[in-house]
């Protein structure tokens, strides 16, 4: 049978062997402690992608050009959020990508609530297993 695509993008799945991620990492483990990244943080392109540049880094500058959540990066790459979250770093360093957290308001009158984490976390799951 053949991979499946969910649309223009990427493969709907990957290889997502630990010899595939150790080399799409360069055999980094953590994004860094003070790194900006959450499931709805937002990221945008700050540059188009350069000849010679890592594929996942220039996927995730062509699919960032409009404000998308980590989540959603993670998704449409067939990433785990915790190699994103590297790969993110890395762009993050260079200043090819800007990274914004949404307006949070505590709740109240008019406000809003993210969603729990935990349930996105879920949700990318069950994505990935459709």
């Amino acid at each position: 049978m053949s991979p499946r695509r969910t649309g223009p993008g990427p493969l709907s799945h990957r290889d997502e062997s630990p010899d595939r991620l150790y080399t799409v990492t360069g055999g980094r483990t953590r994004s860094g402690p003070d790194t900006p990244f959450d499931l709805v943080t937002l990221v945008v392109t700050e540059s188009e992608p350069a000849p010679g540049m890592q594929s996942e880094h220039a996927a995730i500058l062509r699919l960032c050009r409009r404000p998308t959540a980590v989540v959603e990066v993670a998704a449409e790459l067939g990433l785990p959020v915790g190699i994103t979250r590297i790969l993110l770093s890395d762009l993050l360093d260079t200043g090819r990508i800007s990274a914004r957290h949404p307006r949070t308001p505590a709740g109240g009158p008019g406000g809003y609530r993210l969603p729990d984490p935990d349930i996105l976390e879920q949700v990318l799951v069950g994505l990935r297993n459709l």
